[in-house]
């Protein structure tokens, strides 16, 4: 269970990174401020979904000992 939930949070971090790094080229041009949101926004949701990550670590390894 712990392995699926892991997957699942690294491939939704890996999305969302290339989508940023797409988003970020295709308005780099235009809007230099709105690509720089876009880029702020998705790392961001990345560190948030980082830190997902360790707490669900922590969260399977605790629930052994009980």
């Amino acid at each position: 269970m712990k392995k699926k939930v892991v997957r699942v949070l690294l491939t939704v971090i890996a999305l969302i990174l290339i989508a940023t790094i797409v988003t970020y080229f295709i308005f780099r041009e235009e809007r230099e401020w709105l690509a720089f949101y876009i880029a702020c926004c998705g790392g961001v949701l990345i560190v948030n979904l980082i830190i997902s990550i360790i707490f669900v670590n922590k969260n399977f390894k605790n629930k052994g000992r009980l």
